[in-house]
C-alpha cells in the first residue's frame, strides 16, 4: 500500500504524516509538495517526496502515480473559482491514475455555510469518479483561538470580542490530522463522512476562565461590538484584513453558527483533547 499525503508540507499535512509515521513505515508514504527544499525534512525521514502543483494537472499526474490511498488536502488559494479549477485538477488525476480510496478534508457542516460551497462542489466532483472516498468534514482549528495570544489576555487582564456567548466547536489540528491517519490506515472508512468537530463546545468565558485558573491571574472575557473588536485590534498593529477577519468569526460565533455538535472525532479517534490541555500547551 502507498499513501499518497498532498500538502505535506502544510501545518495540517505535516502533522498528518507524523501520525502516519507511528502506523506504518516510512516507505509507504508519498509526499506531494510544491516546494521540495520545504519537503526535504520529509526525505530525510526515508519518504519518498514528489513536486506537484494543483494548478498544472501534468505534475499531478506524475505526483500521484502508483498510488493507493490519496490524502487530499484542500487548496488554500483564496479565489473560490479558482480553487474549484485546482481541485477538479486533483480528482480527474486521482481517477485517471485509478487510486482505490480518496480521502478528503472538507468542511463541517458545509451545506449550511456559503463559504464552504467549494468542499461541497469539491466533495461531488469526486462521486463521480466512482472512486471510493471519504469525506473529513473538519470543523475549524482551535489554533486560531488558542494560540501565544493567550500571553496578551493574561497580560491585559481580558479577551476582548464580539463573540457574546457563542460557542466553538473547534478542535485542535493535531486530532484532526490524527482522524485522517486512522483512515489512511485503516479499511472500513469508505464511502463515509465524518463532521470533525468537539462534542463539547466551549465559550470565551470558559477559556477565561480557565486562564485564571492555570495562571493565578485574573482574566474576563469582555464582549463588545463588531467595530470595537476591530478597531482595537487595528490599533494593536495587526493588519486591518486580519482585524476584520477576525472580527467576523467572533459573529459567525455570537450567530451560533460554530455550536453544533457531533461524536464523530470522538468514534473515530477515541477522545478530543480538551480545552484546558490546549491552553497548558500554548502557554508553553
Amino acid at each position: 500500500m502507498k499513501i499518497i499525503v498532498t500538502g505535506a508540507t502544510g501545518q495540517l499535512g505535516s502533522s498528518v504524516i507524523q501520525h502516519l509515521l507511528t502506523k506504518v513505515p516510512a516507505s509507504q508514504i508519498i509526499a506531494v509538495a510544491r516546494s521540495l527544499d520545504k519537503a526535504a525534512a520529509l526525505a530525510g525521514l526515508g519518504i519518498e517526496i514528489r513536486q506537484a502543483d494543483y494548478n498544472i494537472p501534468d505534475s499531478l499526474h506524475d505526483a500521484l502515480r502508483e498510488g493507493t490511498k490519496l490524502l487530499f488536502i484542500s487548496s488554500s488559494e483564496k479565489d473560490d473559482p479558482l480553487r474549484v479549477v485546482q481541485h477538479a485538477n486533483v480528482v480527474k488525476a486521482a481517477r485517471d491514475l485509478n487510486l482505490r480510496h480518496i480521502i478528503y478534508t472538507s468542511f463541517a457542516f458545509a451545506e449550511d455555510n456559503p463559504y464552504a460551497y467549494v468542499h461541497l462542489a469539491t466533495e461531488y466532483a469526486i462521486r463521480t469518479t466512482k472512486i471510493p472516498y471519504t469525506f473529513l468534514r473538519n470543523g475549524g482549528y482551535m489554533e486560531f483561538f488558542v494560540n501565544p495570544l493567550l500571553k496578551t489576555y493574561m497580560k491585559n487582564g481580558s479577551i476582548l470580542t464580539n463573540a457574546g456567548n457563542g460557542k466553538v466547536n473547534s478542535v485542535s489540528r493535531s486530532d484532526l490530522a490524527l482522524a485522517a491517519a486512522h483512515v489512511l490506515t485503516e479499511e472500513g472508512h469508505e464511502n463515509k463522512e465524518y463532521t470533525l468537530v468537539s462534542n463539547d463546545p466551549w465559550n470565551f468565558d470558559d477559556l477565561a476562565n480557565i486562564l485564571s485558573e492555570v495562571t493565578g491571574k485574573r482574566v474576563i472575557h469582555q464582549s463588545v461590538s463588531y467595530e470595537e473588536v476591530k478597531s482595537r485590534l487595528v490599533h494593536t498593529g495587526m493588519p486591518e484584513a486580519f482585524a476584520e477577519a477576525s472580527a467576523f468569526i467572533y459573529k459567525t460565533i455570537a450567530d451560533g453558527k460554530m455550536e453544533r455538535t457531533s461524536d464523530d472525532l470522538q468514534k473515530l479517534i477515541g477522545f478530543h483533547t480538551p480545552l484546558k490541555e490546549l491552553v497548558l500547551k500554548a502557554l508553553q
